[in-house]
């Protein structure tokens, strides 16, 4: 018995010196992106995004916590404008604020996450005029801390983190559509 707890022991303590020989070799930054055509101009595009009031009408996480608290604060949009939320598992806390509206083309927001872990990053938009429509850009970047990475070794953070880009996008192009 006593050979078996040991052999156990040993067989853990591997993997766990695997999975962080593994997570240390991940990068130190991480950048997700991900890219929609809407077929609409940038003007009717960049409110949508620039003004938080209008992001319960397309972010793919203002409806997973139907007693989500909003905080507005700060401008009322573009530059300057705060949105702060708490809310269940599914969307945790944290605070956003745009840092730079540039309209009708680029827009830039620090975004900080309070839980469900703190996590300090940047997004951006970016709005391309392309024929009849929009390139609209959707990248977040920052640091990749080492729980970052020993979390990466266990799950695909971009297509996690990107299928919720991917329905904000969509989202986004049906309103901008109308």
């Amino acid at each position: 018995m006593f050979e078996v707890i040991v052999f156990i022991a040993i067989i853990l303590a591997i993997v766990i010196a695997l999975a962080l020989i593994l997570a240390a070799g991940k990068p130190d930054t991480f950048r997700l992106t991900r890219t929609a055509v809407v077929k609409a101009a940038p003007e009717t595009i960049f409110p949508l995004i620039a003004d938080f009031h209008e992001w319960s009408k397309w972010s793919p996480w203002e409806n997973r916590d139907p007693a989500l608290k909003r905080t507005f604060s700060g401008a009322e949009r573009g530059t300057g404008a705060v949105y702060a939320w708490d809310g269940n598992k599914n969307v945790g806390a944290g605070r956003m604020e745009i840092t730079r509206a540039t309209a009708p083309s680029d827009i830039a927001i620090k975004l900080d996450f309070i839980k469900p872990f703190e996590a300090h990053n940047v997004a951006e938009f970016t709005l391309s005029p392309q024929g009849g429509g929009t390139d609209v850009t959707w990248v977040m970047h920052g640091p990749a801390p080492f729980m970052h990475k020993v979390m990466q070794v266990f799950m695909n953070m971009d297509r996690m983190i990107g299928r919720d880009f991917e329905a904000g996008l969509a989202n986004l192009k049906k309103i901008a559509e109308r």
